[in-house]
C-alpha cells in the first residue's frame, strides 16, 4: 500500500494544502482580522477540513485493504444517516431501516472486503431492492408505500452501493500494476476533488452562463468547462502513476470530471426538492458527508467498471 508513487501523491497534496494554509492566513490577517468575513471563513474551514480529510485517507492508505474498506464503510454509514433523515418512513419502515443500517451495509463492505465481486456487484439492486420492501409491506402500511421504499432504495444505491465501488478498486487484477492499486483510490479522490474546486474557481472568475439556475445557482457553463479541462489536463499529466497510457488517462479523466458532474447536480436537485441547503452538518465550511462525496458517488462505479473491463483480468 505504501508505493513510492501513493508517497508522492500524498506529498504533492500536502504541498498544496500547506500552500493553501498560509494564503488562508494572509487573507484572513488583510481582509477579515476579526473574523467579520465569511467568505474567507469559509474558505479557512473548507482547507481545515481537507486537512482532517486527507489525514484520514493516509492513514487508511498506510493501513492496508482493511483500513480502506472500514474507512469507505464509515463514510456509507454517515452519509446513509444523512440521506434517510430527509426521506418519507413511518413506523412500519423500522425494520426495514435497521436492515439497511446494520445488514445491508456491512454485508456489502463484507462482500467487498473478500472479493466477491459476483455478490456484490448485484447485492443491493437486486437481492436488497426485492426483499427490502417485504419487511415494509409485512406491517401491512400501505400510506406513501411507493415513495417510502423508492427513497430508502435509492438512498441504499447512493450511499452503500456506490460508494463501496472506491474501495472494491483494491481487487482490480491489473497486469504490471500489482500492489498499487491503492493509486486509483487517490487518483479518482483526486481528479473529481479538483475538478469540483476548479469548477468553483473558474465559475468565480469567469462564470457568466448558468446551467441550472433553480437547482444550482453557483454552477456556469464557463465555470463547469473550465474545472473540467483544468482537472483533465492535471490528471492526464499524472499518467505515469496510473495503468493508463497519457490518451486513456485523459479519456478517464473526462469520466470523471463529467459523471462528478452529475453527481454533483443529481444531489443538488435532491436537496432542492426537500428545501435544504446541505445534507448534513458534520464537516466544517462542506456541509455533511454527501455533500463532499456527491461527486465522487457518480463517478466511482463507473470509473471502477470502466477499469474492470479494459485493464483487469478479473
Amino acid at each position: 500500500m505504501t508505493s513510492p508513487h501513493l508517497l508522492w501523491l500524498l506529498a504533492g497534496v500536502a504541498g498544496i494544502l500547506i500552500l493553501a494554509s498560509i494564503v488562508g492566513e494572509i487573507l484572513r490577517q488583510r481582509l477579515s482580522p476579526g473574523g467579520g468575513n465569511p467568505v474567507i471563513e469559509n474558505l479557512n474551514a473548507r482547507i481545515t477540513a481537507w486537512w482532517v480529510m486527507v489525514i484520514l485517507l493516509a492513514i487508511a492508505f498506510l493501513a492496508g485493504k482493511t483500513g480502506v474498506v472500514l474507512l469507505f464503510a464509515l463514510c456509507s454509514f454517515a452519509a446513509l444517516r444523512e440521506f434517510l433523515t430527509l426521506t418519507t418512513h413511518n413506523r412500519a419502515d423500522h425494520w426495514s431501516l435497521v436492515a439497511c443500517f446494520f445488514v445491508v451495509l456491512p454485508l456489502q463492505y463484507y462482500f467487498v472486503l473478500i472479493d466477491w465481486y459476483g455478490m456484490y456487484a448485484v447485492f443491493v439492486p437486486v437481492y436488497v431492492f426485492l426483499l427490502l420492501p417485504v419487511l415494509s409491506a409485512l406491517r401491512g402500511s400501505t400510506q406513501d408505500f411507493l415513495v417510502r421504499v423508492s427513497e430508502t432504495q435509492w438512498a441504499l444505491m447512493i450511499c452503500v452501493y456506490c460508494v463501496s465501488h472506491v474501495p472494491a478498486l483494491l481487487y482490480l487484477q491489473i497486469p504490471g500494476f500489482e500492489g498499487r492499486n491503492v493509486i486509483l483510490i487517490a487518483y479518482l479522490i483526486f481528479v473529481v476533488q479538483l475538478s469540483d474546486v476548479m469548477q468553483y474557481v473558474w465559475g468565480k472568475l469567469l462564470g457568466r452562463t448558468r446551467i441550472a439556475p433553480t437547482l444550482s445557482p453557483s454552477k456556469t457553463w464557463e465555470g463547469f468547462i473550465g474545472g473540467a479541462l483544468t482537472a483533465t489536463l492535471i490528471g492526464t499529466s499524472l499518467w505515469w502513476m496510473t495503468p493508463f497510457t497519457m490518451a486513456q488517462a485523459a479519456a478517464m479523466c473526462l469520466i470523471l470530471t463529467l459523471m462528478g458532474f452529475f453527481g454533483g447536480l443529481v444531489m443538488s436537485a435532491i436537496k432542492r426538492d426537500r428545501g435544504v441547503k446541505d445534507w448534513g452538518h458534520l464537516i466544517a465550511g462542506h456541509g455533511g458527508f454527501i455533500d463532499r462525496l456527491d461527486s465522487v458517488i457518480f463517478a466511482a462505479p463507473i470509473f471502477f467498471h470502466v477499469t474492470r473491463y479494459f485493464w483487469s483480468l478479473t
